[in-house]
């Protein structure tokens, strides 16, 4: 039996469409090598190798050339193995293996037991490209797709993603008093973090304090019920390694991709466009935007002029999406050759709209995201009654206390290595 056939079989068992219990389904395949890794993800780097691969040395074609963390590595007997503690989730290798024996990590079948087991709720947290993923279908249909399955609710990351929006632009409107300074974002997403953090250290103290939408929507949940359990859900392999990081490991449980999401809808036999709309939080255009290249940039140049309209010193923004075009933006920074004084970088050509385990073609999860942002009735989280509301109901009594908090911050500074 391969591997995917593996993860199949359980799936089906696990939603009741199997010819044998799950349990028994287990017990059955308890000596399968993939087994381990369905049932334990948290225990593997978020790429797997479900058979032994012979992609060769650093300068041959294959998935250990590709990799830029040097993550591929020869274990004592000399086979390829992946070091958890160095991928970070980029995704790069995966198709890069001429052995095509790479996979991408699935918390399918513990979410489904914690949907089951868990005594405290389990809550989806979709991110903002979420738009379009699923078809054309509002967040209220897909909350109900996600409660019929048996989870507690559904929350939007985007009215995170606003309330980090809102921080950053506090933050540039603080320490951006000359044109001499800059700020590095996106906090979102954990590749560009990685690569700052690994290649180019000596400008994590150029990175706000801030955690990403993820953590800080999961670390909000929890504080309103402690025996929450959260799902993260999106494009991103690499956020499956960002949730385990020791310093913002209490926020996320699991993390779900979309192409994951979709197999659990198959699975269950859920038809989204079916269901209800059952809507709830509202985030504003700048949060939902997170999504595609230059989505965090514009939200916070909106937010700061919103702000504060008459600053002399506006953000000047510059973006990079994709590894290369990362590291060689990272490069000229390095060389003295930008003016910008906002650096926005994500890991992945498009943004999230181009992540790995899409569903869509990134134009056209461009094309939704621009949507969803222009269907907010507010502009940004200065607009938006609920982001002041949740701030409230999470012990925060003014804006600016956003400043002061640790619910919503990450010391980025103590996480720089040398790597490079």
């Amino acid at each position: 039996m391969t591997f995917n056939e593996l993860y199949s079989e359980l799936l089906n068992a696990a939603a009741g469409n199997g010819s044998h219990p799950y349990s028994e389904t287990l017990r059955e395949h308890k000596d399968h090598t993939g087994i381990d890794c369905l049932l334990h993800p948290s225990m593997y780097a978020p790429v797997w190798r479900t058979k032994p691969c012979d992609c060769g040395g650093d300068e041959a074609p294959g998935c250990v050339s590709r990799c830029i963390y040097s993550a591929i590595v020869r274990n004592p007997d000399g086979e390829l193995v992946i070091d958890k503690d160095r991928c970070v989730g980029c995704g790069e290798c995966l198709e890069a293996c001429a052995s095509g024996v790479l996979t991408a990590s699935r918390d399918v079948l513990p979410v489904l037991d914690a949907v089951k087991n868990s005594k405290g709720p389990v809550y989806a947290m979709v991110a903002p490209v979420t738009a379009g993923q699923f078809g054309n279908v509002s967040m209220g249909r897909l909350r109900s797709a996600f409660k019929s399955i048996g989870f507690a609710g559904m929350v939007e990351v985007a009215l995170f993603a606003d309330i980090l929006t809102l921080k950053e632009a506090l933050i540039f409107d603080r320490k951006i008093k000359s044109d001499e300074d800059f700020m590095l974002t996106s906090c979102c997403c954990p590749i560009w973090i990685a690569m700052v953090r690994r290649g180019y250290a000596r400008y994590m103290s150029k990175i706000p304090d801030s955690v990403s939408p993820m953590v800080a929507c999961g670390r909000a949940v929890r504080q309103m019920e402690p025996s929450a359990v959260t799902v993260f859900i999106g494009p991103c392999l690499a956020k499956k390694a960002e949730a385990r990081d020791r310093d913002i490991a209490d926020a996320v449980d699991f993390v779900l991709t979309f192409e994951e999401t979709r197999d659990i809808f198959d699975a269950f036999h859920i038809s989204v466009e079916e269901l209800k709309d059952d809507e709830k939080e509202h985030s504003s255009k700048a949060g939902r935007i997170y999504g595609r290249t230059a989505g965090v940039s514009e939200a916070v140049r909106e937010t700061v002029h919103r702000l504060n309209p008459n600053r002399r010193i506006e953000v000047r923004a510059e973006q990079a999406d994709g590894t290369k075009s990362c590291r060689e933006l990272l490069q000229r920074l390095q060389e003295g050759k930008i003016t910008a004084n906002y650096l926005e970088g994500m890991g992945c050509e498009g943004g999230c709209c181009g992540g790995p385990k899409v569903l869509i073609p990134p134009e056209d999860g461009k094309c939704y995201v621009n949507m969803y942002g222009k269907a907010s009735p507010y502009e940004t989280p200065l607009d938006n009654p609920n982001v002041r509301e949740l701030l409230q109901r999470l012990g925060f009594n003014s804006v600016e206390s956003l400043l002061r908090d640790s619910i919503f911050t990450r010391h980025f500074e103590e996480l720089a290595v040398k790597f490079w």
